[in-house]
């Protein structure tokens, strides 16, 4: 029986266990980076194992999330990135180059290698090839550190692509396709694996906004193969050399099937407040529109911009709207500007803006009261944008740039715009000089905001506490922990745990703190997909440090199950889903026995409030297991 893709990328790097789906193994790191609102973090962790440099191939850190800097935190936190880097033998890509996925695809990412990022958007490089995923800072860090990581063997599902997109619809409305298919949740343990004759028609970078987008439906990565797409982008960005034909087998076996036919795709949107929720853009058609913003690691790349811009010329956008375009890198900034794309974009009214992550992470641009914004981003969570009330639909550049002239949602099919001459360059514009290499030597600097990594405690004997907080479902980290203004406080825990769910409820840290104060242990009750989203471990570490021991979820998504094991909170999941239910904010709760519990896999929870005794599942590899013992994963590796 022949491989999938992904198995073959897995075998190659398989350090211990057995490649069988569902197994606990753990595979060799090619490539690692980072970004700056968690990079701190990492680099911090990576530091207090006492290693004087990076261990794996090739390790990249990139200033792309919090460019705004008002105070002194970013720039201080900058500045400890840079010199960290340099010191312990990381690539260092300044503010300005541009959004790490869309430089990482540009410059460094492979087929065939594998790629560990701490951003949840990391599988953008498997439009390449690469098996990329995202992961929690001390991840990351244990992986620049030459310690293998490890993932559960993952199921493999086949998206089977047939025809040809039509104009006017794109890689993004394909995406969005397979969010109304799979949604975002459910998909843990999952590989999404690209086949057919329609993966031929697509460009790596077409293939690369797919391959971002699956983060949303949870799986662990996506996979297109490496063919002559493949060769010819590299060939373009001058590294035709590390091109390796990879496929699947034509007997490789899959545990699904989903087919396209891109032909029938018509543009879609996803509407408030998930990238799940999809609806047809000839639905919405109509509606007023208050903000258009093309960007992101999803779409910002130099055959976006183009189309936008072919679409927006000779056109004004509508004086109810405000427009921004953020470039994806300084390499796709460079090549608007030398080919008068960006005369195009500025003339239409846009407003250029920082080749940064900036409005994704609601870092600025946020929207009015109760406005429409329309992006080409890939998260649109509640107050993500840093406006509660306002509306933020998906959408693809073709249709953000339509909507923009007539100042409501519109089908970009309306547009007397021709596109078919917009292919991707033979030779892109290569400039690294943002990029600062290593010299393994200076002083690591540190500003005032700069703590260090907090450790947990073993887990104890006893745990007893209360419920500190009840959820629903599909809580994401944003929920958990604000991005934003908040996000300067990133290596600051004391600091940035003041304000753990925020969004949902104020009053949490200063309600878990006393709790933890009196020497109680606290729980989290969540419904199902908790944790969905960035990888942000903060939205583990800050509920650590504010005295939170346990999750007791219907269910976790991969990364967070992973950043909890990490720091010592236990993710436990209800045998039975209609016992979530019955536990109510503020129920005094007990483990029995939880160290024995943890080795067993199996729980009891006791609501003393109710009388109710509750089994749950320990949601932890054996590799896991001992982590939760000990405290979390730092107290392991230094033991």
């Amino acid at each position: 029986m022949g491989q999938t893709q992904c198995y073959k990328i897995l075998s190659s790097h398989l350090v211990s266990g057995e490649l069988r789906q569902g197994e606990s193994i753990s595979i060799r790191i090619d490539q690692t980076l980072t970004q700056d609102a968690t990079g701190t973090m990492a680099y911090l962790e990576f530091e207090s194992l006492g290693l004087d440099r990076v261990k794996n191939e090739l390790a990249v850190s990139y200033v792309d999330h919090n460019t705004v800097q008002v105070g002194f935190e970013n720039a201080d936190d900058h500045e400890y990135l840079r010199t960290v880097a340099d010191r312990k033998g990381v690539i260092y890509s300044r503010a300005g180059n541009g959004i790490c996925h869309q430089v990482h695809l540009e410059r460094f990412a492979l087929p065939g290698k594998t790629l560990l990022g701490s951003d949840s958007h990391t599988p953008t490089a498997g439009g390449i090839g690469s098996f990329a995923a995202g992961a929690g800072g001390l991840d990351v860090a244990l992986a620049m550190a030459g310690i293998p990581f490890s993932i559960i063997a993952p199921r493999v599902v086949e998206i089977r692509l047939h025809g040809k997109l039509r104009p006017f619809i794109s890689a993004k409305d394909v995406i969005l396709h397979v969010l109304s298919r799979f949604g975002v949740k459910g998909n843990v343990n999952t590989v999404f694996e690209y086949t057919g004759e329609g993966v031929k028609t697509l460009s790596v970078p077409e293939r690369a906004t797919i391959a971002n987008m699956g983060a949303e439906c949870g799986v662990t990565t996506s996979l297109f193969p490496s063919d002559e797409n493949t060769k010819a982008f590299l060939d373009a960005q001058g590294r035709g050399e590390g091109f390796v034909p990879l496929t699947a087998d034509p007997d490789a076996v899959y545990d699904d099937l989903f087919e396209i036919d891109l032909s029938s795709l018509e543009p879609l949107a996803a509407c408030p407040h998930s990238p799940g929720n999809i609806r047809k853009v000839s639905e919405l058609s109509g509606m007023a529109v208050n903000q258009v913003l093309i960007g992101s690691c999803t779409n910002s790349s130099y055959m976006d911009l183009k189309r936008a811009a072919a679409i927006l010329k000779g056109h004004h956008a509508a004086p109810s709207v405000s427009l921004g375009v953020a470039p994806g890198s300084r390499e796709v900034l460079m090549m608007i500007t030398e080919d008068g794309t960006l005369e195009t974009l500025i003339k239409a009214g846009a407003r250029i803006l920082e080749s940064a992550c900036g409005f994704c992470i609601g870092n600025h641009q946020s929207p009015g009261t109760d406005s429409v914004s329309l992006r080409t981003s890939n998260r649109n969570f509640y107050a993500r944008s840093g406006t509660a009330s306002a509306n933020l639909y998906l959408v693809s550049p073709e249709t953000a740039a339509y909507s923009a002239i007539t100042g409501v949602f519109s089908d970009p099919r309306g547009s007397e715009a021709d596109l078919s001459g917009i292919t991707m360059p033979g030779k892109f514009v290569i400039d690294d000089s943002m990029f600062i290499m290593p010299s393994f030597s200076g002083e690591i600097k540190r500003g005032p905001n700069i703590g260090e990594p907090p450790v947990n405690t073993p887990l104890p004997e006893s745990v007893k506490g209360h419920a500190v907080i009840k959820v629903g479902e599909k809580i994401t980290t944003d929920h958990i922990m604000p991005a934003g203004a908040r996000l300067k406080y990133r290596s600051n825990i004391p600091r940035y745990a003041q304000f753990v769910f925020e969004s949902v409820d104020p009053s949490f840290p200063e309600r878990a703190a006393a709790y933890r104060d009196n020497g109680e242990c606290g729980f989290i009750v969540a419904g199902a997909s908790y944790g969905q989203g960035s990888s942000r471990e903060h939205a583990a570490i800050c509920p650590m440090y504010l005295g939170i021991r346990a999750v007791c979820a219907v269910s976790i998504e991969r990364i967070h199950q992973a950043n909890l094991c990490n720091f010592g909170i236990l993710p436990l999941l209800f045998e039975n889903e209609e016992d979530y239910a019955s536990i109510d904010q503020g129920d005094e709760l007990e483990l029995e026995d939880p160290r024995n519990g943890v080795m067993n896999g199996s729980l009891v929870l006791i609501d003393r409030t109710k009388g109710k005794r509750i089994p749950m599942k320990l949601f932890a590899s054996e590799e896991q297991k001992k982590m939760l013992l000990d405290g979390g994963r730092l107290n392991e590796v230094k033991a």
